[in-house]
């Protein structure tokens, strides 16, 4: 491996295990603040995860891509933007950072540190919200990258703490989020029986969102393509 690769890998396994550090470990504290009050722990949860996301992408964009998620991973490579040597070790750093983010949220808030998740997130409304999910996402990265890549950070961040509101699955949009999320039994969780599916919900989303992007900021033909075509 190269000293490159594992620069990379070692910037999306920290980044992604501080993205779920800060999804479970919000969600405990909001759950223990909020008094009952879903809506408000659920609101807590969104912000202090989109603020994370707009730091994350900000500090290890120009290391890795910042993509802390196997799903844009994938993507990024069905649009020649990553290697598909990288793909693999890349999904691995993801998840090895992810489970480590959880474990660390617990051990945080004196929990036990290996859990399972109790909580059922499932049916096909929660489905179609995370393939919803997902396709937003993807097209709002794609679309910064191609039309205003200094906004990136905001605008992801943005877009998931919409996200968090507007779809009935509360956004996961992330296949190494999803089985993380399952190792622990806090707001934040889902049940690992739901993890498939969730996970095969956002793959679908993620072709949707790259298959949306290439339609809308197609490159332009230049004079002599146009030519040939024609």
């Amino acid at each position: 491996m190269s000293a490159e690769l594992a620069r990379r890998l070692l910037a999306e396994a920290l980044g992604t295990a501080l993205l779920l550090a800060t999804v479970v470990g919000s969600g405990v504290m909001a759950a223990q603040l909020a008094g009952g009050n879903v809506a408000l722990a659920l609101l807590c949860n969104a912000l202090a995860t989109a603020a994370m996301l707009v730091v994350l992408i900000t500090i290890l964009g120009p290391v890795s891509g910042a993509h802390l998620n196997p799903a844009v991973s994938l993507v990024m490579a069905l649009d020649r933007r990553l290697a598909w040597s990288a793909v693999p070790p890349y999904i691995a750093a993801q998840l090895a950072g992810a489970i480590l983010g959880v474990w660390t949220a617990h051990a945080m808030f004196d929990l036990p540190v290996l859990q399972l998740s109790t909580s059922v997130r499932t049916g096909a409304g929660q489905w179609l919200g995370e393939a919803v999910a997902t396709s937003g996402l993807v097209l709002t990265i794609l679309g910064c990258i191609v039309q205003a890549p200094k906004t990136t950070p905001v605008a992801v961040g943005l877009y998931i703490l919409a996200a968090y509101w507007f779809t009935s699955s509360t956004s996961f949009a992330n296949p190494a989020v999803t089985i993380a999320r399952a190792l622990s039994d806090t707001f934040a969780g889902i049940a690992p029986a739901d993890a498939p599916a969730f996970i095969a919900a956002q793959l679908v989303g993620a072709l949707f969102g790259l298959a949306a992007a290439r339609l809308l900021w197609a490159a332009p033909q230049s004079a002599d393509e146009a030519a040939t075509a024609r």
